[in-house]
């Protein structure tokens, strides 16, 4: 008896299907476990650099960056840098940005301080509740004269502004601490591309307070990987059961 040309051909049909269902399902599992293996990669990274970090905050302060290390600085060697540094501030050149902490909502007093050499490093000296955004509400310290000297954690600029709106430097709106933007809109020159957020040692009359520097780092490659991983032994199994099938 003649086989059925008609079966034989849905047979071949169903037989490439089945082989190239396998070969997507074995690029699949290529793909994951190759996506896995770099957020394993990743993750050792973010393990590092956390570390550093922490060596950084906790360690002894030094001397915050001359204008000859300047162009040198980033964040993957600088952020966090336990500093200090010397001069007077101006206070008529202070800018208020908005913030959100622990404390609630309320501005960061940003104030240039002018190094010995004549060059600007700008200082976060803490926040202040909305209600003391006045300097009046702080004169205390808005008043105090002579040189100073502030220790802190070294930060990089935020160019791109904050809460999703940009900075409005014509009207003194400032909602992310872009010291570029802040030298040019108070004619500061000379300025370093960092700021310094202060640490917690009290300012005359309690405000700003200082201190308030979140260190902290997303780190969810693990679960990335694992979700990877996961997903590549999901696929194997898509194999085994189409080999299966192909075998019945």
């Amino acid at each position: 008896m003649n086989a059925d040309p008609q079966a034989a051909g849905e047979g071949a049909s169903s037989s490439r299907a089945k082989w190239l269902l396998t070969g997507f399902l074995l690029l699949l599992v290529a793909v994951f476990l190759a996506l896995g293996t770099w957020q394993v990669q990743r993750l050792f990274w973010k393990l590092d650099l956390i570390a550093r970090v922490e060596s950084r905050v906790h360690a002894d302060p030094v001397p915050a960056p001359a204008g000859a290390e300047w162009p040198a600085i980033n964040s993957e060697k600088d952020e966090y840098r336990h500093v200090t540094a010397t001069g007077l501030f101006q206070h008529d050149k202070t800018v208020l940005v908005q913030a959100v902490t622990e404390r609630g909502a309320g501005f960061w007093v940003l104030t240039p301080l002018v190094l010995p050499d004549a060059s600007t490093v700008v200082i976060n000296r803490g926040f202040v509740p909305a209600e003391k955004r006045d300097p009046a509400a702080r004169v205390a310290s808005e008043l105090a004269a002579g040189p100073v000297t502030v220790t802190g954690l070294l930060r990089l600029s935020e160019p791109v502004g904050g809460f999703l709106r940009a900075n409005d430097p014509a009207n003194d709106r400032w909602f992310s601490r872009d010291i570029a933007a802040i030298a040019a809109a108070k004619g500061l020159s000379t300025v370093a591309p960092y700021f310094i957020d202060a640490d917690a040692t009290p300012n005359p009359g309690g405000l700003p307070v200082g201190g308030l520097t979140v260190v902290a780092f997303r780190n969810s490659h693990l679960v990335y990987a694992l979700t990877w991983y996961a997903l590549a032994v999901m696929s194997l199994a898509g194999v085994y059961l189409v080999r299966k099938q192909r075998a019945a």
